[in-house]
């Protein structure tokens, strides 16, 4: 047995590691993990019982919309980063389409300015790409705390929009990193909103939006990326007839999809949320659902992500089409996809893959995404046959709401380790938000 000293150990878990799941205690020395096995609980200052738990990967969630600045009476990066750490997430890549856009070094590092000493998990800002930064989006997408370039084909909140076929081909040819793209075509939404214009019921969201919006951007983006070899991420895609097009597409595009897609179908969600089920790409029917599972199964899927996009209670109950779209999402990541896992529909190795090796691949993420000495004391630490009750009281968020409200799920995160500090443990927050800037590789 070990006699190396540290600063916390994790005593007696079940650990997910790149060799399977294995019982093996989890020796912490500053920021990094220094041993697995059977190690002395005598030689750690800090020591955590971890019987009948287990120890994954901190959960990684790269679509998050935490709107400051200019939208914080949704949400700003405490109550957001807050909400992660409740919900077992250790690290968050923020959106740019806040009050300004992030589309500028400055805009950046305002940001970064603002998170400092008050973010509770690690934390990387997207870039937003408009007609009028594209020249600097090579450069801005290097700067430090930066995760890549964000792309709006179709227009959702704010007002980030590149919609024609010449300037989306110069935003992915400007930069080499891989792109995150918001793929619904414009032009249709444009087209068909005559279909809600007036008002109109909340279930005709994805009449108005529907799968061939989805559908004909994503060929046409996935077209243009391969005319100038760029690298795409495409998000919570929504649609079963997207997929066919990602899967012939694998050497250029990876694929995100969202807790919300993959445990909501219309149109019971709409008529027993309204305007609280109401996001972009919309919440569709089960056979969209039932598609997307199959390619999580089939391993097409690269990523979770929960696209937290809060808005007010009173901003969600204007009549539609005047309400916005969007849901929180971060806090509920954890225990709505364990619940998966406690139904069968996919293993936990798959989870893992999916919030913390996947997204650590595909963004080039520094020392994330495995348990393993030298990485990331980042951890999340799960009970997998608790019964918890979601509800909207629970909700960190500023928007004090989740869609899952009653919903009952077998699995709930118990501890959040970040960088070896324990920010929260027994559904309360610990110590102070220290969280850091998101290291990626350089080579990417």
């Amino acid at each position: 047995m070990s006699r190396e000293r540290y600063d916390l150990l994790l005593k007696g878990g079940r650990c997910v590691t790149p060799g399977g799941i294995v019982a093996a205690d989890v020796g912490i020395r500053g920021d990094r993990i220094v041993r697995l096995g059977e190690l002395d609980a005598g030689t750690a200052a800090e020591t955590m019982d971890c019987r009948g738990l287990h120890v994954l990967p901190g959960v990684i969630d790269s679509q998050v919309h935490f709107r400051e600045p200019g939208l914080e009476h949704k949400e700003d990066l405490a109550t957001g980063t807050a909400a992660a750490a409740l919900g077992g997430v250790t690290a968050v890549f923020d959106m740019p389409n806040t009050k300004p856009s992030t589309v500028s070094a400055a805009d950046l590092a305002d940001k970064c300015r603002r998170a400092k000493n008050r973010v509770w998990v690690d934390i990387a800002f997207w870039v937003g790409a408009a007609e009028e930064n594209i020249p600097q989006l090579a450069d801005l997408e290097r700067l430090p705390s930066a995760a890549g370039t964000k792309l709006f084909m179709g227009s959702s909140t704010g007002t980030l929009l590149v919609a024609e076929d010449a300037a989306i081909a110069r935003v992915l040819a400007s930069g080499s990193r891989r792109i995150a793209v918001h793929a619904e075509d414009e032009a249709r939404l444009k087209e068909r909103f005559a279909l809600v214009a007036g008002g109109a019921d909340p279930a005709n969201h994805p009449h108005w939006r529907d799968a061939q919006t989805a559908v004909s951007a994503t060929r046409r983006l996935l077209a243009l990326a391969r005319g100038v070899g760029r690298r795409v991420h495409v998000l919570h895609v929504s649609t079963a007839d997207e997929l066919p097009v990602l899967a012939e597409n694998r050497d250029l595009a990876t694929v995100e999809v969202t807790p919300q897609h993959l445990t909501l179908a219309a149109p019971d969600c709409y008529q027993a949320l309204g305007t609280f089920a109401q996001m972009n790409p919309p919440i569709r029917d089960a056979s969209h659902r039932d598609a997307l599972w199959r390619a999580v199964t089939e391993g097409l899927v690269d990523c979770i992500g929960s696209d937290h996009a809060p808005h007010t209670r009173e901003e969600k109950a204007k009549p539609y089409p005047e309400s916005p779209s969007g849901m929180p999402g971060v806090q509920t990541l954890v225990p709505v996809m364990l619940n998966h896992v406690a139904a069968g529909r996919l293993s936990l190795e798959r989870f893992v893959d999916l919030t913390a090796a996947g997204p650590a691949r595909i963004f080039g993420i520094v020392g994330c995404g495995r348990i393993a000495s030298g990485y990331l004391a980042s951890l999340t630490i799960v009970d997998l046959a608790a019964r918890r009750t979601i509800s909207n009281q629970w909700i960190a968020s500023r928007c004090g709401w989740t869609p899952f409200d009653g919903l009952t799920v077998t699995g709930w995160p118990v501890a959040t380790i970040v960088r070896g500090r324990m920010v929260m443990r027994d559904g309360e927050l610990r110590g102070g938000p220290a969280g850091d800037a998101v290291r990626f590789l350089e080579t990417l």
